[in-house]
């Protein structure tokens, strides 16, 4: 498997532009990465086999099918074992309304995003959040009133930053 840093051009290319238009065609791919549909193909697969892509998705206008209520909601723990970190962590990929949870440092723990058809269903995953004795200490709830943005950085954007700036372990020479 390759590391992180052995990707090439070619490769960020094909990344890219599966991040941004999804599953295509060998020959639609292979448009779009300026490579022969083959070749590109295998790299995609290989890419694939080395976990560099992890699945595809389709974002579902929900809107258009029902109403939602979106919560962000931090959670504190009562005790900060791994014990503890591995059983909140573990109910909640056990629920379907929480659709991000995000591990924090500093004032909380966790950022979660919760999806439910009303407030009342909301309610219930707290309730249910509260009575599964998993070492919440307090949360606080937000409400989203809008979607403003949502999605991940631009891969060959990110990539072209981090090669751009020097790295802490290696200071520029100076003489």
């Amino acid at each position: 498997m390759r590391k992180k840093n052995e990707l090439d051009a070619t490769d960020i290319r094909i990344l890219a532009a599966v991040q941004k238009h999804g599953q295509l065609s060998k020959t639609q791919l292979a448009e779009k990465v300026n490579l022969s549909p083959t070749p590109c193909w295998e790299r995609l697969t290989r890419l694939k086999a080395a976990g560099f892509i992890r699945s595809f998705h389709a974002i579902i206008a929900l809107d258009r099918i029902v109403d939602i209520t979106q919560v962000v909601v931090t959670v504190s723990l009562n005790h900060h074992r791994k014990a503890d970190f591995d059983k909140f962590e573990t109910y909640v990929l056990g629920r379907d309304e929480i659709t991000s949870c995000v591990a924090t440092g500093g004032g909380v723990d966790y950022i979660m995003t919760v999806h439910t058809p009303s407030l009342a269903a909301f309610q219930a995953v707290m309730d249910d959040l509260l009575d599964a004795q998993i070492g919440i200490d307090r949360y606080v709830t937000y409400f989203a009133t809008r979607q403003v943005k949502s999605g991940q950085p631009d891969v060959s954007r990110l990539l072209g930053q981090a090669r751009a700036r020097p790295h802490a372990n290696n200071p520029p020479a100076t003489g």
